[in-house]
């Protein structure tokens, strides 16, 4: 953990991991796996389970670069914003062939 003294920044260099965005996103990924588990209206096969941990990495992975690269709020706030229109455009067009 890097302290500062007022007047300084915090070395950039140093990355700040979020678990809590982490444990969302597998929250998120464990909803289906329940539903296939309890439920017979959710039919997820290992390729859906593959591409949605695969989509929820990358999704996560981009917050976390915008949240470390990029410095002015309204910047982390636009590609953050952009990550996840990307993800749902992706999830809707994988779910009902969107772009056809």
């Amino acid at each position: 953990m890097t302290t500062t003294t007022p007047g300084t920044t915090a070395d950039k260099t140093s990355f700040r991991f979020h678990p809590k965005l982490w444990i969302c996103a597998t929250m998120l990924f464990a909803f289906p796996a329940l539903g296939t588990v309890m439920s017979d209206e959710v039919n997820w096969g290992i390729e859906d389970f593959a591409a949605m941990g695969l989509m929820l990495t990358v999704l996560c992975g981009a917050i976390e670069a915008a949240l470390h690269f990029l410095d002015a709020p309204r910047w982390r706030i636009g590609g953050i914003m952009l990550a996840v229109l990307m993800f749902l455009t992706v999830w809707a067009h994988l779910a009902v062939d969107l772009f056809d």
